[in-house]
C-alpha cells in the first residue's frame, strides 16, 4: 500500500486534556516537580498525529511513530489544559510526516505554546507486523 494514494498534505488533528498528577515528571521521578513531563506532550502529539489520518487507513493498517524532533518550551502545572495539534506536511510512500505543537490554553490569557516539533509515522499492516514480531 502507497500512502500517497490515501493521505494528503493539510489533514489535521487536534487533542485536549487536563493536566493529571500522572503525567508530571515528579509522578515518575521522585523529587522533580509536578510539571508536565516532556514524554506525555510527545505522547499526545503522536496521538493527534494518528487521529489526523487515521479515518483514511482501510481496515488492518495503523501508523506507528517512528520519528521525533520535538521541543518543550515551558512547563505547565497539573490542572492546566494542553491542546495538542498536528498536521500532514510530508507524505512518502510508506511515511507520513507530520507539524506538531502543543499550547497551554488559559481563559482570560489566551494560548501560550509549549512545544513544537516534528514528528513522523509509518505505515503498518497490523497482520503482516505481528507476524512479523512472532517470529523474533
Amino acid at each position: 500500500m502507497d500512502a500517497r494514494d490515501l493521505i494528503r498534505v493539510g489533514m489535521s488533528a487536534e487533542r485536549t486534556l487536563v493536566v493529571p498528577a500522572e503525567r508530571t515528571v515528579g509522578h515518575f521521578v521522585p523529587g522533580m516537580p509536578m510539571v508536565y513531563a516532556t514524554p506525555m506532550m510527545i505522547l499526545e502529539m503522536e496521538m493527534a498525529s494518528g487521529d489526523a489520518i487515521r479515518g483514511q487507513l482501510p481496515p488492518g493498517w495503523v501508523t506507528v511513530g517512528t520519528e521525533v524532533d520535538i521541543r518543550h518550551l515551558g512547563a505547565s502545572l497539573v490542572g492546566a489544559t494542553v491542546r495538542a495539534t498536528a498536521t500532514v506536511v510530508a507524505v512518502e510512500r510508506r511515511v507520513i510526516r507530520f507539524e506538531v505543537a502543543a499550547f497551554e490554553v488559559a481563559a482570560l490569557e489566551g494560548e501560550r505554546k509549549i512545544g513544537d516539533g516534528r514528528h513522523a509515522r509509518g505505515l503498518v499492516n497490523v497482520e503482516n507486523f505481528n507476524r512479523r514480531l512472532a517470529g523474533k
